[in-house]
């Protein structure tokens, strides 16, 4: 009757073996079935139903210990790294120490509150970024320095990216500095981490352009822009046009959204005011992947089951017809919290839970059939439908554009863990200065109404300075400031036509 929580039924299941039918007003006797429970006990409600918890046989399961640790990554690095050159592969063991240690003083450093809710660093963030490790290829790392440049960009794409505060991030570039100093003191590094004008090290896989091989390699710091601009204007000559400003802070995050959205089931949480630049970013970012983007288009009448069909035509083109297409969805659609409920499904095992009825699973594991043959595959119904799964995993990506503004980004992700424990979390950042001045001369300098060049000239430069005061003063100010600034551009064109 709705008037229960599903935890209640499964306790009715276990107290008595049979639940009742509410239309026939009968029991229906469950038998032969165990149930096997887990959860986490540092996130969302760890309260059980006494009365059902009593039913289990309780184990705890501790963080592992370092010795485990390291074995475990030392066989995923030692397999992957054996067929590259002796001095790569004995790095192996000091990166894997280096990460332990790391991770160590990540957790010590960055606590969990109530603000900071997403500070939680456990396993996976580890597994995540030995994933990334196992991206290097022989041919483009012959240099054991090389390796431990990557383990450095790792570490920051998935500590250092979802920190909220810039003091965070110099107290992280402090740990990581401590941490290579200790465990790689025979290479120099101290170029990435000075206090004035450090070197950007950049890991992606276009550093070859979008026509090139792709392959994870270090991008050199005079291609970045170019490679990204040359895909600006080719999106543009096929979509609708993009008037972006790439300073060097939207490159990165376009670097950034690139690495999460190219390796299987990778799907980014991207975080920041509004005006910031993420959607459009993120468009960009899918082209140069070469995928689709698609978004869903919110009407009044948009409801969950609208979302279903949307979804469903993606599973279709990119379970079947083998299509790469990333979902970019912003806060602003989530109209119903309902929608959620899918997209939970969708980022934490790729398969939604009532998404298809029995007969669409059945025309769907046909059209695939002979896929699954051709690939060796015994065709049964199990392998089809695990087959046709991987490969949405493998080709559907999602970006959330989320605002850390109000209680709804909190209060979704306490209901919905998988927006965060599933996700990338790539957190924006107040654009710098130069930022602010290169995106104000881009689009004042050719306002022919403000006269002498000198006097745009100190438009031009006001405009920072005018953000940078209303920060100091109001935060609610400073987001629709940044607006102006940043996403206002249209309104600057209409005082051109004016």
């Amino acid at each position: 009757y709705n008037t229960q929580t599903a935890i209640a039924l499964l306790r009715q299941h276990a107290d008595y073996g049979h639940w009742y039918d509410i239309h026939k007003l009968q029991p229906k006797d469950i038998s032969n079935t165990q149930t096997i429970a887990a959860m986490n006990p540092s996130a969302g409600s760890f309260y059980v139903n006494p009365r059902y918890q009593r039913h289990f046989w309780t184990c705890a399961v501790p963080f592992p210990e370092a010795n485990s640790l390291f074995l475990i990554y030392s066989t995923f690095l030692n397999g992957h790294f054996k067929k590259f050159k002796p001095n790569v592969l004995e790095q192996c063991a000091h990166i894997i120490k280096a990460a332990l240690q790391l991770h160590g003083e990540i957790i010590k450093k960055f606590r969990k509150t109530a603000i900071n809710f997403h500070y939680e660093f456990n396993i996976r963030h580890l597994s995540q970024i030995f994933q990334g490790l196992l991206l290097a290829q022989p041919q483009q790392f012959q240099d054991p320095e090389k390796l431990v440049r990557l383990w450095i960009h790792e570490s920051e794409r998935i500590y250092g990216d979802r920190l909220v505060l810039p003091e965070n991030l110099v107290d992280y570039k402090g740990i990581i500095a401590d941490a290579v100093k200790k465990g790689f003191s025979k290479f120099n590094m101290s170029r990435f981490f000075q206090a004035n004008n450090p070197e950007s090290l950049i890991f992606c896989n276009f550093t070859q352009g979008l026509a090139g091989e792709r392959n994870y390699d270090q991008m050199p710091g005079d291609k970045l822009s170019f490679y990204i601009v040359e895909a600006l204007k080719e999106y543009n000559e096929n979509y609708a046009n993009m008037d972006l400003v790439l300073f060097e802070d939207a490159l990165k995050h376009v670097c950034r959204i690139t690495r999460i959205i190219s390796s299987p089931s990778g799907h980014a949480l991207l975080v920041g005011v509004g005006g910031s630049g993420k959607q459009s970013l993120t468009r960009l970012a899918a082209f140069i992947c070469g995928y689709t983007t698609f978004s869903i288009t919110i009407s009044q009448s948009y409801n969950k089951n609208d979302l279903k069909t949307d979804l469903q035509n993606l599973y279709q083109k990119t379970g079947v017809k083998d299509e790469g297409i990333l979902f970019l969805m912003t806060d602003s659609q989530i109209t119903k919290e309902e929608f959620l409920v899918y997209i939970n499904d969708l980022l934490s095992s790729g398969e939604i839970a009532e998404l298809y009825t029995n007969d669409e699973k059945d025309a769907i594991v046909n059209q695939i059939r002979g896929k699954v043959k051709a690939e060796g595959i015994p065709d049964t119904k199990e392998n089809c439908w695990n087959w046709f799964i991987n490969k949405v995993k493998t080709n559907l990506h999602m970006a959330l554009c989320f605002s850390p503004v109000g209680e709804s980004f909190r209060r979704r992700a306490r209901q919905f863990p998988a927006l965060v424990n599933c996700t990338v979390i790539d957190w924006f950042q107040p654009w710098p200065q130069d930022a602010l001045l290169s995106v104000s001369d881009n689009f004042i300098k050719n306002i022919e109404a403000l006269g002498e060049p000198e006097v745009v000239n100190a438009v031009v430069k006001f405009m920072p300075f005018s953000f940078q005061i209303c920060l100091l003063y109001t935060s609610d100010a400073a987001d629709d400031l940044l607006c102006v600034d940043l996403g206002g551009r249209r309104i600057i064109k209409k005082k051109k036509q004016i």
